[in-house]
């Protein structure tokens, strides 16, 4: 499927009849998501207390698979006629959902035609602002975001005598030592390697990932992160995986266990690992901000978020539309923001829940689950950290992952793998711009 057609598909209007009387009609409202486990409970209690609520509305909540799962269906949905009003979809996703110009509502629109109260600066900015245009109109709703954390085994490091460290030069003395000290296979290591090691490092040192404030001003982005501090990092690791001071551990998250088995004392990946590090970690454990380069001036920055948003998808009916926007209001509940914070462990997205849950001292015996909060709220986000959108996300991720596991196996240097990821990642963007509804 092209998005071209995903946008022509924009121009077929939905109409619903209802066949009871208008005092009598409850509005149905579809909500597609990705949510397994005790995310799906959430999910689930959420729909349940909405409808519980008022009785206008009824809010149904389906599971569709995962992320990329999810949102083909919409898609799909979507092209016959049949989209639900309300999809889940992951951040990478947000350029191509953009590019569907008509298939979906910007949510700015949505709240202001339906009359509801909505302020955008009553949320996080460095959340929303992954969602927003330049000019602060929310596109979506952020539902369950997260964030690059540095989790540590606290017993492994003062068996070493290592302290925690803050800096990357420090990371790189500590994993010397903890190799030393027995880690033989990984001293350090992390998991989403391009989310890590380019995307999170650009933004937490206030340097460009790409051009047009990374992508966020335009799909005609240019790939800008084969500069001095990216080739630098790389070129850093490519020499500490000589020794195992550093060990690869894949694109994705499936070397998460390499943490909570003990094998790699501090390990980078998303705070949202959090359930399986409580679950499955028979040590002590934190997890403190990333590390930076103290010789970049300014970092750290801010970081930005993974995680999912809400799309209203398009061609609906004014009243499902006052539906939807009464729905996305009740999220938004101070109270409610709070409780999906402590259920799930996603991020609260508005300040008033975020200082609510701090007053209440929901921190102070896990202060790990205030780090992303931490980072992603330490300096007013710039446009080399406001978040990302790049169309074909998906591939390019797995485009720039050959190029970094070409520099760590030997086979080219750092500087060199840079270039080709960002010479090949140009050429998929120029594909996407192509095919993107304007």
């Amino acid at each position: 499927m092209t998005l071209r057609h995903f946008g022509a598909a924009a121009a077929v209007a939905l109409t619903v009849g209802l066949g009871a009387s208008p005092a009598l009609a409850v509005t149905e409202i579809q909500w597609w998501h990705a949510m397994t486990g005790a995310n799906n409970d959430v999910i689930v209690k959420l729909a349940n207390d909405f409808n519980a609520s008022q009785t206008d509305y009824k809010v149904i909540p389906t599971y569709k698979g995962n992320y990329p799962d999810t949102m083909n269906a919409g898609i799909a949905a979507f092209r016959a006629g049949n989209a639900p009003h309300i999809m889940q979809v992951f951040e990478v996703g947000t350029a191509t959902m953009m590019a569907a110009t008509g298939a979906v509502k910007p949510v700015y629109k949505l709240m202001a035609e339906a009359g509801e109260k909505f302020d955008p600066k009553n949320y996080l900015s460095a959340i929303t602002g992954y969602y927003s245009t330049s000019k602060g109109e929310m596109l979506s709703f952020p539902f369950n975001s997260s964030s690059t954390v540095m989790w540590v085994n606290l017993d492994e490091l003062k068996k070493a005598n290592v302290e925690i460290p803050k800096t990357w030069p420090e990371v790189f003395e500590a994993g010397k030592k903890l190799k030393a000290a027995g880690h033989d296979t990984c001293g350090f290591s992390g998991s989403w390697v391009t989310w890590v090691n380019l995307e999170q490092l650009s933004a937490w040192h206030n340097v460009p990932l790409s051009s047009k404030a990374n992508g966020l001003d335009g799909f005609d982005t240019v790939l800008e992160f084969n500069g001095p501090l990216q080739v630098k990092h790389l070129e850093n690791l490519v020499e500490l995986q000589k020794t195992k001071v550093y060990d690869y551990a894949g694109r994705t998250n499936t070397g998460e266990g390499r943490f909570t088995s003990g094998e790699c004392p501090i390990y980078l990946t998303s705070s949202a690992f959090f359930g399986n590090v409580k679950a499955q970690a028979k040590f002590n454990f934190t997890a403190v901000p990333m590390p930076y380069y103290p010789d970049v001036k300014g970092a750290p920055q801010n970081s930005i978020i993974g995680g999912a948003s809400l799309w209203v998808m398009g061609g609906k009916s004014a009243d499902e539309y006052k539906g939807v926007a009464k729905f996305l209001t009740f999220l938004s509940d101070t109270d409610r923001q709070v409780y999906i914070h402590k259920a799930s462990g996603y991020l609260p997205i508005t300040k008033a829940a975020y200082a609510k849950a701090k007053e209440e001292g929901f921190y102070k015996d896990q202060p790990y689950l205030e780090t992303p909060l931490i980072e992603l709220t330490n300096k007013e986000p710039t446009d080399n950290s406001r978040g990302l959108r790049l169309g074909n996300m998906v591939q390019l991720r797995d485009v720039w992952s050959e190029e970094i596991e070409q520099a760590l196996a030997g086979k080219k240097t750092a500087k060199q793998a840079l270039d080709a990821a960002v010479e090949r990642g140009n050429t998929m963007l120029r594909q996407f711009e192509k095919t993107a509804v304007k």
